[in-house]
């Protein structure tokens, strides 16, 4: 029978519960305990899909094709694993459901309200993600802050889901902030003890509690949040700001954080095998040479828009004992082959990321430019790869004013341009190619070589493809069609050969990356840095 883990967050937002949901993961992982983990958003939205990064940060694409949350993309590479549509549910897609089955008279003309009908949706979701490859323990982490309003059908939904499932079964880990005021030197403890009272107030005695921090939590301030929040003193567990996310799981362990889970759920104490992470958190901590990468971008001013970009750059990085720093460039700030130039004179690579609409197009072009003629090791990335085409276009093949259709309707050179199936479509919510496609590579590239197969499958999110009616001409000028769809009509990667490395594909390969095991354009990329710098 799958245990149930319920992790809410309280005092203030963005406290980082993903982070400790797949880090909770990752240490039952290590024990041989199989394990899946959902998340619950509160918006209206259906899913993510249509939301823009700056509000919300990346949307993370599954194996399936789902647009979800960001955090599934933490909990993907700490349990390693594959996730799909069931592990991320949001109100709007509950919502809809429901009323879909209201229109369809499945309620049998009952009057349809929040309770049983919303928390009965809500609860046959967990059921669903539990029978999904049968977890031994599913980890459901609760999106928003405790006292929120759109927050409190979800946690109903879990009071009544305890009760019918049996306590034995399932616990609550509440992870709240303990905020230091300097002037007096303490962790306060009270927004928390508020926090869990708001919690119980809803029907939920939580058995742990997670605490963010900056400072180390005495003896005093847990003995006081034992007593007051009724938890016992081993299950009040510290996490502290670490240098990297991937310290967390062994500092939760150091505290016995799982024990303690083990315990309450009474599953079997099984020896952690947990030598592989530490010789990762070890070459984090100790890396041998450094780099700095430029990323290029259009919301750069929201680092979590490109979160996973970012760590498959590092996650190359470990694999070669480099530290990576991200250099974040806004593309709309260069307007000309000069400022391009200045800002990545101190460049060692560049990487041109996914994105939709014309700002900002023009000048990830001059950075393209840049990083082809002065052979910097260049990865471009879904709309990084189209941007790569036209640059190529306009500036080898003389192909003067080509564009994408997208950016110019009326472009002389229609070098990508939107899918056949897409033209009469309307909206925009689902409307692309989404999800898992495979892709034949041809031997003798740069992008087989890293692969070292000529078949692969990887996670898509867009509308417009390559023009194949430039294809030869591009060809000519010296541009490798390294991918392909196994039938030949979809361009999946490119790159030019005389380069150091200079590939860019449709697809999004950050969405595979593991830290132990880095995606292969990525690591191509840290690898082609370390040879120049080693000539």
């Amino acid at each position: 029978m799958t245990k149930y883990i319920f992790i809410t967050g309280g005092v203030v937002s963005s406290l980082g519960k993903g982070i400790v949901a797949a880090s909770l993961g990752r240490l039952l992982v290590s024990r041989g305990y199989k394990v899946s983990i959902q998340k619950f958003d509160p918006y209206i939205n259906v899913d993510p899909g249509t939301m823009s990064p700056f509000q919300h940060g990346e949307v993370f694409v599954c194996e399936d094709g789902a647009e979800t949350d960001l955090d599934l993309g933490h909990y993907e590479r700490f349990i390693d694993t594959y996730l799909s549509q069931i592990n991320n549910v949001t109100s709007g897609s509950v919502y809809q459901t429901v009323i879909n089955k209201e229109r369809k008279g499945e309620y049998l003309g009952a009057t349809v309200q929040m309770i049983p009908h919303i928390t009965g949706e809500i609860k046959s979701r967990l059921l669903a993600a539990s029978k999904r490859n049968n977890p031994d323990i599913l980890i459901a982490e609760i999106g928003g802050t405790i006292g929120d309003i759109e927050s409190l059908p979800f946690i109903e939904a879990i009071r009544q889901f305890r009760l019918e499932a049996g306590f034995q079964n399932s616990m609550s880990i509440h992870v709240t902030l303990l905020p230091y005021l300097p002037t007096s030197g303490e962790l306060k403890t009270k927004p928390s003890q508020h926090s869990v009272n708001v919690l119980r107030s809803y029907g939920i005695q939580p058995e742990m509690l997670v605490l963010r921090t900056q400072k180390e939590l005495s003896d005093n301030e847990r003995n006081k949040l034992s007593l007051f929040c009724s938890i016992p003193k081993d299950s009040v567990i510290q996490c502290k700001d670490m240098s990297s996310i991937y310290e967390v799981p062994l500092y939760l362990e150091d505290q016995g954080i799982t024990k303690q889970i083990l315990k309450t759920l009474n599953l079997e104490e099984k020896e952690a095998s947990l030598d592989d992470w530490k010789d990762l958190v070890y070459k984090i901590n100790h890396p041998k040479k450094e780099f700095n990468i430029a990323l290029v971008g259009k919301y750069t001013e929201l680092n979590d828009a490109y979160i996973s970009v970012v760590e498959s750059l590092k996650h190359a990085g470990f694999k070669h004992s480099a530290k990576i720093n991200i250099n974040w460039i806004a593309s709309e700030d260069i307007e000309s082959d000069d400022e391009a130039k200045n800002k990545l004179k101190n460049a060692d690579g560049i990487v041109v990321p996914g994105g939709f609409g014309t700002r900002g197009i023009e000048g990830k072009l001059k950075v393209i430019k840049y990083a082809r003629e002065n052979n910097i090791p260049f990865l471009g990335l879904c709309l990084g790869m189209q941007c790569a085409v036209i640059e190529f276009s306009r500036n080898v093949a003389n192909l003067k004013h080509a564009n994408s259709t997208e950016f110019d309707k009326n472009t002389p050179y229609k070098v990508v341009d939107l899918m056949e199936e897409q033209k009469n479509i309307a909206g925009y919510g689902a409307t692309m190619r989404l999800g898992s496609f495979p892709c034949k590579i041809l031997k003798n590239t740069k992008a087989y070589s890293v692969y070292k197969s000529d078949l692969i499958l990887e996670r898509h999110r867009h509308r417009y493809e390559f023009n194949n009616e430039y294809k030869e001409t591009l060809k000519e000028f010296g541009l490798t069609f390294s991918g392909t769809s196994p039938d030949g009509l979809l361009i999946e990667i490119v790159e030019i050969k005389k380069n150091d490395w200079f590939v860019a594909c449709q697809f999004h390969p950050e969405f595979k990356s593991r830290p132990q095991r880095p995606h292969p354009l990525f690591d191509g990329l840290v690898e082609a840095i370390v040879k120049q710098k080693e000539v």
